[in-house]
């Protein structure tokens, strides 16, 4: 009779904490929810109201809990899925994440000089960089009707005061 400890087979897979924070769907659900209480949080202090008067604080808090149950339902998803062998990932699945990012920072900083059409150019025309077999002709399409629907909504329907040509 011997006293050596139970082997573990090759094939049970060794679960530690930080293998399961690695899936990508807990760490999308942990980021959602994490946004959503930050919302909550930035927007304690405004006014609710009711469904029928809404405040400005009802629909950020209303959008934010939304986003807290997408963020829990794909934690739950994550927490439930197999583990899979670990993907190596390289600059180049990472390069649309910086591109589209870097086009909504541009647009960010370029709006108030340039104006709300070219400011849209310039987003679309960034972002189009991520984009694989992308055709010009489809860009400037969406670009154009970004525009459009962007100066009935912002300038027109809610009445802001967003330049649409540049200020020189």
């Amino acid at each position: 009779m011997t006293t050596d400890p139970p082997q573990t087979t090759p094939s049970q897979p060794q679960h530690h904490p930080l293998h399961i924070l690695a899936r990508k769907n807990v760490l999308a659900g942990l980021m959602f929810i994490a946004i959503a209480a930050l919302g909550l949080w930035v927007s304690r202090d405004y006014p609710i109201g009711t469904a029928l008067r809404m405040g400005t604080g009802y629909v950020p808090r209303l959008l934010c809990w939304i986003l807290m149950g997408l963020g829990a339902a794909i934690l739950v998803q994550g927490l439930r899925e197999k583990d899979a062998p670990p993907e190596r990932t390289s600059w180049r699945q990472l390069m649309p994440i910086v591109v589209v990012t870097t086009s909504l920072v541009a647009f960010a900083f370029a709006i108030e000089q340039l104006g709300l059409v070219l400011s849209i150019l310039l987003l679309v025309g960034i972002g189009a960089i991520a984009a694989r077999d992308i055709r010009i002709w489809e860009t400037l399409v969406a670009a154009l009707v970004l525009v459009a629907l962007s100066w009935v909504i912002f300038i027109l329907g809610l009445g802001l005061t967003i330049p649409v040509w540049p200020v020189w």
